[in-house]
């Protein structure tokens, strides 16, 4: 039987209930007002049934503040990875899961809350100043221009007598005929790197949207392969989809790795301002436009600057330890329980800077809403009076602010085998400013989930949507990304931009300020003027997704042709006899 045919007749039963049910409070009263209520009828039938219902009831605005407010409160100190506020967390929601009636979800040495894992923290004393030496030599001032960062997990980082080389965008990328290093010796060299990936054609890589070979890890892991000494990254808004003050916030203080194994590795993984790397690439006689008009060709090939640096500094070498915090809701079908719908919400943020006025970095939006969207879920699955067929996993995980580490051990030393892994649905930084008519599903167009996004968005009148901000590549930002990695197809939900009652614009321009002015800064804090309605209405639209999906007989699967294709094979091949 065909994915569709299966769907199809799975959904085809498909009756609406009643938007009043058991257990709705006022939050939900005030919810069920807007445009994104679920619409009135009468069947206890079908994939959308009454036992569902008064579950998503479960999921309330106050449940959801309770939980932001407690986590992003001062106590926690940012819940930087491996601080006595990122033990804090993981106590609080193993004590969560307990209360809703999970069990645990780690395996080793046995059933346990806390799949532990062993962090490197660097923290490098940055020089002040930066020299490259050419016919004219430029200096450049620390945190106003550049910022740079150990690629070794060594007490010191040099680079001697380094001559610089423009590569491009960094990428070597077969499938597109796309290789920016060529047969060139970049042995010792430091590479200036364009940020993002060829965006200009929708027939070139993915146009707009970016790809992983667009995010910074991809750039310092390609320099790193190249034989490199360093890499520097130009940084600008537009092709970052941040500000220069998240790289000061991001980049500075102690910085955590999974341990290096044998992987190539640079002394020095840096970045600098546009204007920084212009008044660079012109001391030794370069244009930046025209390079980057160069780069923009299949036939570039790297171009030496006539610049050379040096640059030494020591760093700070601690070990540490998070964990992720699992935990399980046993699935009812004797078949299906051994396979999992595994939700996933990172439960860290940056910590604390004591240098700044405001030294706490709450991490509320980012990802204090996400942790409780999940904690809500989790109740909504545990008041069913049958659990779904499948089981539900709730996977809290650490250190996703140092790049997606806690998903990447997770997606290492999975606690069953990934063909087990049905699918995942991930929530990052959730909607504080109120409901909306759509919503955002981040990887849609990749799998077979489309069509459950988009029967759960009928359901309760809304639209959904694609990523709605492409250029900023956000599937590849957030743990999805290392379970699709996996093979695990994932929906990664997030908030719509069509506010109800607000003029068109709003909603992107209320996303675009929060980007500029609060995402890792120490503003992303719970205050007044959050409106939890939207958070409510998109918990319940993920609980329904991965209600759906749990007793679906079929498992989701990638389209055909999709990155993630071969692993998913890879993983269900795998568990064959």
């Amino acid at each position: 039987m065909s994915r569709k045919l299966s769907i199809s007749s799975f959904f085809s039963a498909l009756l609406l209930i009643s938007a009043c049910g058991p257990g709705a409070d006022d939050d939900a009263a005030a919810t069920r007002t807007t445009a994104t209520a679920a619409p009135a009828a009468n069947s206890l039938n079908g994939p959308f049934d009454q036992a569902g219902a008064d579950a998503a009831y479960n999921i309330t605005g106050e449940l959801i503040h309770e939980v932001v407010a407690e986590i992003a409160s001062d106590a926690y100190g940012g819940r930087a990875p491996g601080t006595q506020g990122d033990a804090m967390t993981q106590s609080y929601l193993i004590d969560q899961l307990q209360a809703i009636g999970f069990a645990p979800g780690a395996r080793e040495p046995g059933p346990a809350w806390r799949q532990p894992f062993e962090l490197v923290s660097i923290t490098s004393a940055q020089p002040a100043q930066w020299t490259f030496t050419a016919d004219v030599d430029v200096t450049l001032e620390q945190s106003d221009e550049f910022i740079v960062g150990s690629g070794v997990q060594q007490p010191r980082s040099s680079i001697d007598d380094a001559e610089l080389v423009f590569v491009g965008y960094g990428i070597e990328a077969p499938e597109y005929n796309w290789d920016d290093f060529g047969d060139t010796d970049l042995s010792g060299k430091v590479l200036v790197i364009l940020n993002n990936d060829p965006d200009w054609s929708d027939d070139l890589f993915a146009g707009k949207r970016r790809l992983y070979y667009g995010r910074w890890t991809y750039k310092y892991e390609s320099a790193a392969r190249q034989g490199a000494a360093g890499a520097i990254i130009i940084h600008t808004t537009p092709s970052a989809g941040y500000g220069w003050g998240v790289i000061q916030s991001s980049w500075t203080g102690p910085q955590f790795e999974l341990p290096a194994g044998d992987e190539p590795r640079l002394q020095v993984s840096a970045w600098l301002t546009e204007d920084a790397a212009r008044e660079v690439l012109s001391a030794g006689g370069h244009d930046l436009d025209k390079l980057t008009e160069q780069a923009r060709s299949r036939d570039f090939t790297p171009v030496p600057l006539g610049v050379e640096t040096s640059i030494s500094f020591d760093n700070t070498i601690e070990q540490a330890e998070s964990a992720n915090v699992l935990g399980v809701l046993e699935g009812s079908d004797p078949e299906l329980r051994d396979e999992y719908i595994i939700y996933t919400a990172h439960h860290d943020h940056i910590g604390t800077d004591p240098n700044l006025d405001d030294p706490i970095y709450n991490g509320a939006r980012d990802n204090a809403t996400g942790v409780a969207m999940l904690l809500a879920i989790g109740r909504a699955f545990a008041a069913l009076p049958t659990p779904p067929k499948r089981s539900i996993m709730l996977a809290f995980v650490g250190a996703e602010e140092q790049g997606l580490l806690g998903s990447r051990h997770f997606a290492y030393d999975p606690p069953v085998p990934p063909g087990r892994l049905a699918a995942n649905i991930n929530f990052d930084s959730g909607n504080i400013w109120g409901p909306t008519n759509d919503i955002t599903y981040i990887g849609m167009g990749k799998s077979s989930l489309d069509e459950v996004a988009t029967t759960v968005a009928d359901f309760y009148g809304r639209i959904v949507k694609p990523d709605q901000f492409p250029d900023r590549g956000l599937f590849y930002r957030s743990d999805q990304f290392n379970l699709a990695r996996i093979g695990v197809p994932a929906l990664y939900v997030k908030g719509g931009t069509d506010f109800i009652g607000r003029p068109d614009g709003w909603g992107r321009d209320k996303i675009n300020t929060y980007t500029a002015e609060h995402y890792h800064q120490p503003s992303d804090e719970l205050t007044d003027d959050w409106n939890f309605d939207g958070l409510v209405n998109d918990a319940r639209f993920g609980f329904w997704a991965g209600y759906l999906l749990a007793n679906d007989p079929e498992l989701p699967s990638w389209n055909a042709g999709d990155e993630f294709e071969a692993a998913r094979k890879a993983a269900l091949a795998e568990l064959e006899p």
